[in-house]
């Protein structure tokens, strides 16, 4: 049977060793963070925890945005044509990725009291929040060449380089939440966080160096060519892409925090589920871009159609697999995150909201996976300005005018709904269209 399989899918085994690695390197971010959640949810004073859920909106601004570097390194390295041309790439993305990392240490203060002014909330989930982004600030150079780094390896299927980084960094993480986080609260999550991305990094630049050796690059052959035109091009179309994503989350997480305190916590708590499935998923995502890209190199666009075929099929039943759990041992799922009774109760009254969200979350990143291998950032860009401006808002907008938590999670829902509609749309036509000229 899986002989068989073999057979018809050539890229079956490339895809499940980049699929496997991938998945477990992103879930380390999400279980790190479920870590964080469950030592401040165990915590006497709750406020700990919903002021970091407040302070990741920030975080969330900072970091998920600036993932467009990840995308990009890993849709250009998969494309690129020989060593020398991946050695540019990881060069280029990782100049900007300093450059912006020390720009946001530049302007952390500023940036600290905007967030803040905007987030509204009480005194102390605002000092929690704010002593959370002063600890986990400092690691913001590290965090963005570690995406570079990251999509690099993977764009040249370097699964273990991947793992290893993610195993080195989670785990000092979760290591110094648990020295940290009881002295000091919220602010000793985020200097956990912090000093672990630094780990991180030493051990992807000694990797990085291992695997590529050294070519002699002139700062002319990095920054002319048309494919710096490409690059900034791309790179540009996925940062929209990401500024909207997570603009949703934001608004919806800050929505919620008009509900009050238990909402906050209950949104914040099932988004941490949420996570947890998009980052498994985006593994599989991941994958599908490096293969979208070398296929599409190569010139092997019969495999196009099976690839998202299984990467459609796997992401879908990661998802439910996630939310089915949840829905089905929510006690004990949610006893492991909080001890506090009112809020495991009010949980159970929103949890099925998990199963929508999840699963089109699944069919959408998939899909956009497709666009950035295949370096058509427009498209992605365009759909989720659809997406964020015709759907979501509009909802939100409602439910915090009537403030309704049932409303804030259709707008999520409808969000990623009309995102698969419209580019599911432009995939069959990109299919169509392809097929029309090699027929």
């Amino acid at each position: 049977m899986l002989a068989d399989l073999g057979t018809r899918l050539p890229f079956w085994s490339r895809f499940w060793q980049l699929s496997i690695v991938s998945v477990l390197s992103n879930m380390m971010v999400p279980l790190a963070g479920l870590v964080d959640t469950a030592f401040l949810g165990h915590l006497q004073d709750i406020n700990q925890l919903a002021g970091v859920i407040l302070g990741s909106i920030l975080f969330d601004y900072l970091y998920r945005i600036l993932k467009f570097l990840r995308s990009s390194s890993n849709a250009l390295t998969a494309s690129a044509v020989d060593d020398q041309a991946a050695l540019v790439v990881l060069c280029r993305s990782a100049m900007v990725a300093v450059a912006i990392g020390v720009g946001i240490l530049i302007l952390q203060y500023p940036l600290r009291s905007l967030g803040f002014s905007i987030l509204t909330s009480s005194p102390e989930l605002r000092r929690a929040g704010i002593s959370y982004f002063d600890g986990r600030i400092w690691g913001a150079p590290a965090v963005l060449v570690n995406f570079v780094l990251i999509g690099w390896f993977l764009g040249r299927e370097k699964t273990g380089a991947v793992l290893a980084m993610s195993l080195v960094g989670n785990g000092v993480n979760v290591l110094l939440d648990y020295l940290f986080i009881p002295p000091w609260g919220s602010g000793g999550a985020g200097l956990a966080t912090a000093i672990s991305q630094y780990c991180a990094l030493v051990l992807g630049i000694i990797l990085a160096i291992r695997s590529i050796g050294w070519y002699p690059l002139s700062w002319l052959a990095i920054f002319t060519g048309e494919s710096l035109r490409q690059t900034i091009t791309l790179k540009a179309n996925i940062l929209i892409r990401f500024l909207l994503l997570i603009s949703v989350y934001a608004i919806f997480t800050n929505f919620s925090s008009r509900l009050g305190t238990d909402y906050l916590t209950v949104n914040g708590l099932l988004l941490q589920i949420a996570l947890l499935s998009q980052f498994t998923i985006q593994g599989v995502g991941m994958t599908t871009q490096t293969l979208v890209g070398s296929f599409h190199k190569a010139g092997d666009k019969a495999q196009l159609l099976p690839l998202m075929q299984v990467s459609l099929i796997t992401s879908t039943t990661i998802a439910l697999m996630i939310a089915g759990i949840t829905i089905v041992l929510p006690q004990f799922i949610f006893q492991l995150l909080t001890n506090h009774g009112e809020i495991q109760t009010a949980v159970l009254g929103y949890d099925l909201w998990l199963i929508p969200v999840l699963l089109l979350t699944a069919l959408a990143f998939m899909l956009e996976a497709y666009f950035i291998g295949m370096k058509t950032g427009e498209v992605l860009r365009n759909s989720c300005i659809y997406s964020f401006f015709g759907f979501f808002l509009p909802t939100a907008l409602l439910g915090i005018y009537y403030l309704n938590n049932d409303l804030l999670w259709l707008s999520l829902t409808l969000y990623m709904a009309s995102l698969t509609l419209f580019l599911g749309i432009e995939f069959v036509q990109h299919q169509f269209l392809d097929k029309s000229r090699h027929g």
